[in-house]
């Protein structure tokens, strides 16, 4: 398909501009691989057997050994690793080996784990893997079991149903999340115009960063899930309903095509670059392409727990600001909350009982509350919020951003959403069509029907 050959295009120059950006000293998200650096001589260093699980239960001097695996990006990794050396110190008969690293490829990474029961004992989760990879309750532990240790009562029932399944709570949630607006108040000061508080207002911003500030600039930039999601935000204030309910997909043809129309316009009026564009930048993610980096792109829709990554990533003399949902989109707040991650324990860890002495430390004990604050989000620990509130320790970006989340959304999201055939990159279903749509491989029927079907396909329609 042309979509392809253009890509690999793209990919060529943009690993060759990669090369050249590797020696100019920008901020990174996070390490690509496993292997921590061991800065210290703490046993949350040990990680160079990749995600094989560490079949001996006991260390040489006796201490019982359970292991931790995230993904996130170098302050999560910074905060964790100095919680989980602080827990050893207080627990001196436990040993944690921790593996972590960036976000893409990981998921691949553990479900191979998932699959062969090597993975951690103790693992941080995207919430749709308790569906996707734990739907009959044989991969992760109902922490139900272990409550005298892991303090339950400080979250929210509705919270904890939501990480319940096969009757099993299968994860203790940390935080919630859903995607709103940020802005690079400086590019838009650069181009003469205030940041968009509403649809009709981005859309005269792509306008004015072209003629004023040039080809390259773009109020705002999409990747291929970012499009998707936004899309499904438009849809939802247009029409007032849930995306999936009931394991049913609620829009119909038209409607669908009207949301891709809508992303189609985006491009069109110069709001977002092209895939192609954004591909040929060379990077990973947006966080750490340079055009978002210095400004050049002046705005994302992301998850609110992610402010701060992309936050620190600009340079010297950009001004990071949280968005506003607009109104203008539709008669209703569309736009979706849910469990960012949670914390799950493996069925098959040996030491059950330490493990969950490691999460509670790390949700709801001061000395892990505070290591920890707000680098999952905002806690939905009664106790954890209420540590961070006292010792002014939340991330104040991630907390405005996710009030004005929880204030807006009005939708739940189906955990199928995120199911790998449909988000991941590059064969997901959702990146399948965005790039046709963008490349021109597909019109707007064709993109609306490989939509439709491939999200049925997953939801076994």
């Amino acid at each position: 398909m042309m979509k392809k050959a253009k890509k690999l295009v793209a990919l060529l120059m943009a690993s060759t501009m990669a090369l050249s950006l590797a020696a100019c000293g920008s901020k990174t998200d996070s390490k690509t691989s496993d292997a921590t650096t061991d800065t210290s001589k703490d046993a949350a260093a040990d990680t160079s057997k990749d995600d094989a699980k560490d079949t001996a239960t006991d260390s040489a001097d006796g201490k019982t050994v359970i292991t931790f695996s995230w993904w996130g990006g170098d302050s999560r990794h910074e905060a964790t690793i100095a919680a989980v050396n602080k827990f050893m110190e207080l627990n001196k008969d436990i040993e944690v080996k921790v593996n972590y690293g960036a976000w893409d490829g990981w998921e691949e990474k553990m479900a191979t784990g998932f699959a062969t029961g090597t993975g951690s004992d103790v693992t941080q989760i995207n919430w749709n893997w308790l569906t996707s990879f734990s739907s009959d309750g044989n991969v992760f532990a109902d922490l139900n079991e272990y409550k005298d240790i892991i303090d339950l009562t400080q979250f929210d029932q509705t919270k904890l149903d939501l990480c319940t399944v096969a009757g099993k709570l299968q994860a203790v949630p940390v935080s919630m999340t859903g995607r709103i607006f940020y802005w690079n108040k400086a590019t838009f000061e650069k181009a003469g115009i205030a940041v968009p508080t509403s649809l009709e207002e981005l859309k005269k911003a792509g306008e004015t960063f072209k003629t004023k500030l040039g080809d390259d600039y773009y109020p705002l930039a999409m990747g291929e899930l970012d499009r998707t999601i936004l899309m499904v935000y438009y849809l939802e204030s247009v029409y007032g309903k849930p995306w999936v309910e009931d394991n049913k997909l609620q829009y119909t043809e038209e409607e669908v095509q009207k949301g891709l129309e809508f992303i189609k316009s985006l491009e069109d009026s110069h709001v977002i670059p092209t895939i192609e564009t954004i591909t040929g930048d060379g990077a990973d993610s947006l966080d750490k392409n340079p055009k978002w980096m210095n400004g050049i792109y002046a705005g994302i829709f992301e998850w609110d727990s992610s402010a701060s990554k992309f936050e620190s990533a600009l340079e010297e003399g950009q001004e990071f600001v949280v968005g506003d949902y607009f109104k203008d989109m539709g008669e209703y707040q569309g736009g979706f909350s849910k469990v960012s991650l949670g914390f799950s324990i493996a069925e098959s860890a040996a030491n059950k009982e330490a493990c969950a002495k490691l999460v509670n430390f790390l949700l709801n004990e001061e000395e892990g509350v505070k290591i920890m604050a707000s680098e999952r989000g905002i806690p939905l620990s009664k106790a954890g919020l209420q540590i961070c509130t006292d010792n002014d320790l939340l991330n104040k970006t991630v907390a405005e951003a996710n009030g004005k989340v929880l204030a807006w959304t009005q939708f739940a999201l189906d955990p199928k959403f995120e199911d790998a055939k449909l988000k991941n990159n590059p064969d997901g279903v959702y990146y399948d069509v965005m790039q046709g749509l963008s490349y021109g491989d597909y019109d707007l029927a064709t993109a609306t029907t490989t939509l439709i079907d491939g999200i049925n396909a997953v939801l076994g329609n």
